[in-house]
């Protein structure tokens, strides 16, 4: 029988489970893909405590759960930048991430009804999965402190 899948924003205290989740797939999909030095660059942002401090900081992160189990994760900056988004691999293709993502789209043009554009730098694993979602790459791919990204937009209607 197939389960519901719970989407929410994530709650005070979930910040280590959300960056083990984080780290478990960027270690298996992306970081092969990255020298050490993107890949000690990126383990900062997978830390509870920097974390906390950017969702104090203008940020908001949603969460998807499958009963207790963290299957997905979207953090977004300012209301307009997708900085982190994340499915646990036995759980990808099945829908999760594309609806963080509209889940995501949505907090945002509450926050900004004029918004026009959300951006996001994406890791050359994730370029097509963007691509599926309607995000088109902009810009040439990107190495910033050992962090490989291509600039990609999403035009809002």
């Amino acid at each position: 029988m197939d389960r519901e899948i719970t989407y929410r924003e994530i709650y005070d205290g979930e910040e280590k489970i959300v960056c083990q989740l984080i780290m478990e797939v960027f270690n298996e999909f992306i970081a092969p893909g990255y020298s050490k030095e993107g890949i000690n660059e990126f383990s900062k942002a997978a830390d509870p405590v920097s974390m906390r401090y950017r969702l104090a900081n203008n940020r908001f992160i949603l969460v998807a759960f499958d009963e207790d189990v963290l299957v997905g994760v979207i953090e977004v900056r300012n209301y307009d930048h997708i900085s982190l988004f994340f499915v646990r691999k036995e759980y990808m293709g099945k829908g999760i991430g594309g609806t963080l993502n509209e889940l995501a789209i949505d907090k945002c043009l509450e926050s900004n009804p004029e918004l026009t554009k959300i951006d996001v730098g994406s890791s050359p694993y994730a370029v097509p999965i963007y691509e599926k979602l309607g995000v088109v790459i902009v810009d040439s791919e990107k190495t910033v402190n050992g962090i490989r990204y291509t600039p990609m937009v999403l035009t809002l209607h």
